[in-house]
């Protein structure tokens, strides 16, 4: 076994206290792309950028054409958990790990079994109406409208994500928060750490060890106790 992974199983079998923070690279081994790397959207051709075409601003404005993208591209039916969903399920099932922080918003963590996921950007898999504020589950309501998703009211069914220019929902953040700061060890993995705020939830951590896995190195490589760059997925499943 790698001497890294060996050093990680053993931080892991020593506590019941882990939180684990994750980006969009634990949800690309699904087959989900993420923003920044080489496949990402950001290297993507589109008539705007996909930072403009997931805006406030452009979801009111070009409200159409929002819901073209939103659906090609943050929609993914059949996609399934991966390794790394599949072990964080069952280190919560074993009582040692106490919450998923996430920043992806495709409802994998809870589809693998984890029950405590705080969604820091909000989830696919919740709609409400902007009029009459009636709940729509899963994401089959915006996924076969065609075009605008009406409620039966008239109104617009929009997706319960955080678009560029909304706020974080702030329970969610401050249980974020709550768990980061208490626990003993914060594993984070598949982010470049380079989205705020959320990235910033890093600097409550007081515990004994930070664990940081991601391909790519992040600007908080060096406060780590322990880095591993690679497959988020793999890493796990080997542990």
């Amino acid at each position: 076994m790698d001497e890294n992974v060996e050093k990680l199983k053993e931080i892991v079998e020593a506590t019941d206290n882990i939180v684990f923070f994750g980006g969009a690279g634990v949800s690309t081994e699904s087959g989900i792309p993420d923003f920044r790397s080489e496949d990402g959207l950001y290297h993507q051709k589109y008539k705007y950028p996909p930072e403009t075409m997931l805006s406030h601003t452009f979801y009111k404005t070009h409200t159409e054409e929002f819901f073209e993208f939103y659906r090609d591209k943050l929609l993914a039916p059949g996609i399934e958990p991966n390794k790394a969903h599949r072990k964080l399920a069952q280190w919560e099932k074993e009582g040692k790990l106490k919450a998923v922080v996430t920043q992806n918003i495709d409802g994998l963590h809870q589809k693998a079994g984890s029950e405590n996921v705080l969604e820091l950007h909000g989830s696919v898999l919740r709609n409400y109406c902007e009029k009459c504020g009636k709940r729509y589950d899963g994401f089959e309501v915006v996924l076969n409208a065609a075009g605008i998703p009406k409620c039966e009211c008239g109104g617009t069914i929009k997706p319960d994500v955080v678009l560029y220019e909304e706020g974080l929902d702030q329970e969610t953040m401050q249980k974020a928060v709550w768990f980061i700061a208490h626990a003993d060890v914060l594993i984070i993995g598949g982010t470049s750490l380079a989205v705020y705020p959320a990235a910033g939830l890093i600097d409550y951590f007081r515990g004994s060890k930070l664990v940081l896995i991601n391909k790519q190195a992040t600007p908080r490589d060096r406060d780590a106790d322990l880095v591993i760059h690679g497959s988020i997925g793999e890493t796990l499943d080997a542990v």
